[in-house]
């Protein structure tokens, strides 16, 4: 028997399988697919939608109190971060304790965060860190104002 008698195909009839786009590159779109309508005119003005969008975030139905679950767990992702390098939002004058850095920078407002808040029917609202009045329980726990 010689070698050309054998095929190396594998014995597989159908064409060989594309590989996967590299991730984060973008896959090419056919002229068909793509519509007009759906790139936004750059012309039609914005106004009407940055209204009404303002009006669906300023209509919120939660509490403008930060609870005590949502303090604890900004505070120990903020002092995870910290621990591992993040960039400090606040002055530091000899502060060591992630914990504590992180508990000044709520003090002051300055924790870039935003919590999410579903609500029963599915939807949800998104309340800044800064949007929110923290209830200062340690110091009532330790006596002072």
């Amino acid at each position: 028997m010689a070698d050309e008698d054998y095929e190396m195909d594998g014995g597989y009839d159908d064409e060989p399988i594309e590989p996967e786009p590299d991730e984060g590159a973008e896959e090419e779109l056919d002229a068909d697919a793509t519509k007009e309508d759906d790139v936004p005119d750059p012309l039609q003005a914005d106004g009407e939608d940055k209204q009404e969008q303002e009006q669906v975030e300023r209509a919120r139905k939660t509490s403008k109190y930060m609870t005590k679950y949502e303090r604890a767990r900004i505070l120990g992702t903020r002092a995870l971060q910290i621990s591992m390098n993040a960039p400090v939002m606040v002055e530091l004058e000899g502060e060591t304790d992630p914990l504590e850095i992180a508990m000044k920078e709520l003090r002051q407002r300055k924790i870039p965060f935003t919590i999410r808040r579903y609500l029963p029917d599915g939807s949800y609202e998104d309340w800044g860190v800064d949007e929110l009045i923290v209830e200062d329980s340690w110091k009532r726990q330790v006596g002072g104002d």
